[in-house]
């Protein structure tokens, strides 16, 4: 294969609801470009896109496909995106190194929620895009209608480049208002003819060429007074304002096809070659050592792995963009990353799972190579000399999380190596060891997403797992002063074990004041401040530990063990066994003996008497709270709301977005196990959701008594 400069490169991320024809019409452009031979079906399981097992199985995508193909001396490199909210992964990916969107809209579904999900993220990532009305061949097919959503969705800037004739299970022919031709196909596709426009269309098509050509011109100052000049502009000035139109979003253009017969791919390929933005018109990513990377083949080699995936028999593929520069096989590189050399062996280009050697690529190209060393998925690798380092992908919170354990206990050093190859593979899978909830935590964008991981845990790797509830990772404090003291004695031969702690607690909270003593039970405490230490908790919140000893009753050699003693107890609290937090003390007296005191005996008074203390302070639980958005057709808002009023959320507002409602709430962890699923069942998978850590909030005294009670049960049983 030719080696290709940035000017003649393309890339395409395809983006699109399930079901909308994103792997059919891949495969459209694979077979034009003459890469495959023969076009394959979804059913027959012979795509070049989906071609892991478990998209087979499920039959759709689940996995970003990388492919390329060739056309008018141009490379096209595609990458066809899953389209279920529960795989968006794929999608942010392929945005991060794509230089443009087709996002396709299915004929018979319209504008869908994902529709405008993609929008949003191409929006976020500032990429040019393209609408593809698809499956015109359909009897339930509805152009007109399909227009009116995306007009009514995403605006004036909505732009018809192509419209059907004949729709439903007669189309064949589809007017081109750029071309000002009649592109019409037989009844089984192939090769079209390409005709004067009918004089029953001309009307229609003048007045939609018009709206073009106002489109394209308002995009550049020479081409508005061109036309202000002629009243039009001839089709190469109307590519050159569409082109800039397209890289500013001012212009979204709309585009005609039928993909399973290929109707419409090759004008389509014609226009995504001539016309959308090449890489080297596209801004340069920034590197974190500061400024835009420049496209430029002459410029130092630097390449941006954005994806991996583990192949059977081969090992891990490591995809890459080459950011700046040129990569040949053979070639040493160092990654930015970890400091370490790379050698990259060899290169290839992607069709699926086929694999396509070449020599060499460019800036601006996508490849591929095999068995990299010790570089992975958001790692940059550089020639000697260069600094750039790539921001690493960021995803979507994760939205759903469960428990996984083997079946088989000794099993477990393995589960953890394939969680960590899954991980790799799909970013947004991420895996979590709870050491507080003793637990190996999956965090997933749905139901679906982690189901997806266990069967491909169960069929690629046979490994059998089970899924159980994850517990909530609770917080215990305290909301009274309370004082405790214990002495501990131990005597068995020789030295002996003595020491006595006295101390105060109270609820600690930001920049409260400092008292000199308190009044607790009719006694009066002075509390003369020696010294403080304040520890930020690992798992949230603060420890004040304050010495206020005096006349030596303890010596202050033996306060690192008394701290030590205290927070031992706050790992373990004592209403649920969960991490407290946010408690001030106060050690204000107590005894040592001069032979037998030691650290070990203060380190337990000071954890029996924080303990004493700890029940006597009114502890209380606290929860993860959560904010959770949530956007849903009007006509599904009464039962989105009445479904979190049982989940205990707290509403903090109410707008809507054109068709959609948009619900904002604060909710417990605890409510939302597979939301996901029972939000997807109210709304038809028409509503979707993103969720944030808000912060810990007291329990309600009913679940609070639920949870200590079940703790308490569980403990005696072991």
């Amino acid at each position: 294969m030719k080696t290709y400069a940035a000017n003649q490169i393309k890339n395409i991320a395809l983006l699109g609801s399930s079901g909308s024809g994103k792997t059919t019409l891949a495969e459209a452009f694979l077979y034009e470009g003459g890469i495959i031979n023969r076009r394959g079906t979804i059913e027959n399981h012979s795509t070049a896109s989906d071609y892991h097992p478990v998209e087979h199985e499920y039959g759709y995508s689940v996995f970003s496909s990388v492919l390329f193909t060739e056309y008018l001396n141009k490379k096209f490199n595609f990458i066809d995106c899953p389209g279920a909210e529960d795989f968006i992964g794929g999608a942010v990916t392929s945005l991060n190194v794509t230089d443009t969107s087709l996002i396709l809209l299915n004929a018979t579904q319209g504008v869908e929620v994902g529709t405008e999900n993609f929008f949003m993220y191409t929006e976020q990532y500032k990429k040019p895009i393209l609408f593809v009305v698809n499956q015109l061949d359909h009897e339930k097919a509805n152009f007109d209608l399909t227009l009116e959503q995306a007009f009514d969705t995403f605006g004036a800037k909505v732009v018809v480049v192509q419209y059907p004739i004949n729709v439903g299970s007669n189309f064949n022919g589809l007017i081109d208002v750029l071309k000002m031709k009649l592109y019409q196909w037989p009844a089984e596709g192939g090769e079209p003819e390409i005709l004067d426009i009918p004089d029953s269309e001309k009307e229609k098509a003048n007045q939609l060429h018009n709206t073009l050509v106002e489109a394209a011109a308002e995009n550049d100052e020479s081409l508005m007074e061109l036309f202000f000049e002629k009243g039009t502009l001839d089709e190469d000035q109307m590519r050159q304002g569409i082109r800039k139109g397209l890289i500013a979003r001012d212009l979204f253009p709309v585009f005609c096809v039928s993909a399973l017969k290929d109707m419409g791919g090759r004008r389509l390929m014609e226009f995504l070659g001539n016309v959308v933005p090449n890489v080297s018109d596209m801004p340069g990513p920034l590197s974190k050592n500061g400024g835009e990377i420049k496209c430029d083949p002459d410029g130092p080699t630097s390449v941006f792995i954005f994806k991996s995936s583990i192949e059977p028999h081969l090992g891990e593929i490591s995809y890459f963009k080459v950011i700046s520069g040129k990569i040949t096989d053979g070639m040493d590189l160092i990654n930015a990353n970890k400091e370490s050399k790379e050698r990259v062996a060899q290169l290839f280009c992607m069709t699926g799972s086929t694999r396509h050697k070449v020599a060499e690529l460019v800036a601006g190209d996508i490849g591929a190579t095999v068995k990299l060393k010790d570089s992975h998925t958001n790692h940059t690798l550089n020639e000697k000399g260069c600094n750039y380092l790539m921001e690493a992908i960021h995803y979507p919170n994760p939205k759903f999380r469960t428990a996984i354990l083997p079946l088989n206990d000794s099993d477990d050093e393995k589960l953890s190596e394939l969680l960590q190859k899954m991980h790799e593979e799909d970013p947004t899978w991420i895996i979590e060891y709870s050491k507080e909830l003793k637990q190996t935590i999956v965090h997933g964008q749905g139901e679906f997403h982690l189901n997806t991981l266990k069967w491909r845990l169960e069929h690629n790797e046979k490994m059998n797992v089970q899924f159980i509830s994850p517990k909530i990772p609770y917080r215990e404090t305290i909301t009274q002063i309370a004082k405790g003291d214990y002495r501990h004695k131990k005597q068995s031969g020789g030295a002996g074990q003595f020491g006595e702690v006295h101390l105060i607690i109270e609820p600690y909270y930001e920049d409260m004041p400092t008292p000199a003593s308190m009044k607790i039970d009719g006694q009066e405490i002075k509390l003369p401040i020696r010294g403080t230490e304040e520890i930020a908790l690992p798992w949230g919140g603060k420890l004040i530990f304050n010495n206020c000893i005096v006349g030596g009753a303890i010596d202050n050699r033996f306060l690192p063990a008394i701290l030590k003693g205290i927070m031992e107890k706050m790992e373990e609290g004592p209403l649920t066994g969960s991490y407290a937090r946010d408690i001030r003390v106060f050690v204000y007296d107590g005894k040592m003996h001069q032979v037998d005191s030691n650290e070990i005996s203060f380190k337990l008074a000071g954890r029996n008497a924080f303990s004493e203390a700890f029940k006597n302070a009114a502890p209380k639980l606290l929860e993860p709270v959560y904010h959770v958005e949530i956007k849903v057709p009007s006509d599904k808002m009464g039962d989105v709301m009445s479904d979190l009023q049982t989940r205990r959320a707290m509403i903090e507002g109410m707008n809507s977005e054109k068709k959609f409602e948009v619900i904002k709430a604060k909710v417990p962890l605890k409510e939302m196990d597979k939301y996901s699923t029972s939000l997807s069942s109210m709304t038809g998978g028409r509503g979707f959701y993103s969720m944030s850590f808000y912060g810990y909030e007291k329990v309600p005294y009913d679940v609070q008594e639920e949870l200590i009670k079940s703790f308490e049960n569980e403990f005696a049983e072991h």
